[in-house]
């Protein structure tokens, strides 16, 4: 795999451990406030919803390096499915949440997608 796919893989999953962090840890901060656009009253009573959907943000995150490090042919199947993963989250979320999710997740994802693809 080129260097620049390990990157950007790496880079997604550093950004999925990130909303990991915002979802699990800070989802009622200011921070994640802001980040998620939602009042402190909503972020309290859906502390346990987000805990639970930054899991699954780790859970990508953890495929992402798994398949960065991972040799071949194995690594790229698991990049390949990890990436895919994310932009389909993402296209989800765009659809069903916030279009903003479309530029933080999907965009990036497919630029990765075509990376990994352009690699293998």
């Amino acid at each position: 795999m080129s260097t620049a796919a390990v990157i950007a893989v790496l880079a997604l999953a550093v950004l999925h451990v990130y909303i990991l962090v915002l979802e699990v840890f800070l989802w009622t901060t200011p921070r994640a406030r802001a980040s998620f656009g939602t009042t402190e009253e909503f972020a309290l009573s859906t502390k346990a919803m987000a805990a639970n959907q930054g899991l699954y943000n780790g859970f990508l995150a953890a495929g992402l390096f798994w398949g960065a490090f991972a040799g071949d042919p194995v690594g790229f199947q698991v990049r390949l499915f990890f990436v895919s993963c994310v932009a389909v989250a993402g296209l989800f979320g765009a659809v069903t949440a916030s279009r903003k999710i479309l530029f933080v997740q999907t965009v990036p994802a497919l630029v990765v997608l075509a990376l990994v693809l352009a690699a293998h």
